[in-house]
């Protein structure tokens, strides 16, 4: 059956208060001026990154999200319509706030952040479950970020399950430490894909071997494509049981200016070689590439490119 959407991103989605530079090495202190380029305002967390990253690349992409009724909602909405996304399934929540960050970013790229998670936190297994129609008109589902959404941690392999059965792939991205394999052991076994970065998985598992957290997650059960993102090393991927492919890191098409949301970048990358039947390793050269374009602009989006130019840039035909 021809599917309407090739993927939904679901979870988390973020007004983004760019500040830059700001030392990070030092505290600010009470009352001190900190001289900065112009402030900044864009769309963060796994929604809009991913998102944006998938529709720049010509897949056709979905947002589920919550945002509040205030005056940040209407920037995510207006992004996203701009972006190309559809976003008839996201939501306005009365007298809740819209998640929003500040990222503070230093001259090198590094950042910090401060971070409200707002109406998107409230999201359960019943926001999920009534959203089925949406995710059987989809070849491809990614939530994030799971271990920030409490109200639905506990239910995410119910929510899987039911996902899954509609026809939908699943893929899910974590955040911060990572939280715990428990419930991530749960949670394995229904997913089609889990690329998390080494921080996080190092977090889960207690293993700071690439190949041995991928273990670890086949060990819970997880059955399908597994992966680390290393960062500047590039990312290790694994598609079946005792099987590895390293993906080299690709060289960024100008200055690093910010490094936020190149994860997310490199997953939205991923899953559009995937979803566009390359070969595995020309995927995770294509997510490398994507998430190469994110650090060369401000904020997770501005630098990203079409599927030619990120194509080329990768090193694909």
């Amino acid at each position: 059956m021809k599917k309407r959407y090739d993927c939904v991103v679901c979870g988390s989605c973020v007004v983004d208060i760019l500040v830059r530079p700001v030392p990070l090495d030092e505290p600010i202190g009470g009352g001190k001026l900190v001289r900065t380029e112009p402030i900044e305002l864009t769309t963060g967390g796994i929604v809009s990154n991913a998102g944006v990253a998938m529709a720049r690349l010509g897949m056709n992409i979905a947002a589920f999200t919550w945002t509040g009724d205030d005056i940040w909602a209407p920037i995510i909405r207006d992004k996203f319509a701009a972006e190309g996304l559809d976003t008839s399934a996201m939501s306005a929540r009365a007298g809740l706030a819209t998640s929003t960050t500040a990222v503070l970013i230093d001259a090198a790229g590094e950042r910090s952040f401060m971070h409200c998670v707002g109406a998107t936190k409230q999201m359960d297994r019943a926001a999920y479950l009534d959203k089925l129609d949406l995710f059987a008109q989809s070849r491809m589902m990614l939530l994030g970020y799971y271990p920030l959404m409490p109200n639905l941690l506990n239910d995410l392999p119910q929510v899987l399950a039911a996902i899954r059965d509609t026809g939908c792939m699943t893929a899910l991205d974590a955040a911060g430490d990572g939280g715990d394999m428990q419930p991530l052991d749960q949670i394995l076994p229904h997913l089609d894909i889990y690329v998390p970065s080494h921080n996080e998985a190092e977090h889960q598992t207690g293993e700071s071997d690439p190949q041995r957290i991928i273990n670890r997650y086949r060990e819970a059960g997880a059955p399908g494509l597994l992966g680390v993102k290393l960062g500047a090393d590039g990312a290790l991927l694994s598609p079946a049981a005792n099987q590895f492919i390293e993906i080299a890191a690709v060289t960024p098409p100008g200055p690093v200016i910010d490094t936020t949301g190149a994860g997310d970048c490199f997953y939205g990358g991923l899953l559009t070689g995937l979803m566009r039947n390359m070969p595995l390793h020309d995927a995770g050269r294509l997510a490398a590439a994507t998430g190469a374009c994110c650090v060369t602009g401000l904020g997770a989006t501005a630098g990203l490119r079409d599927l030619p130019a990120t194509c080329h840039l990768a090193g694909l035909p």
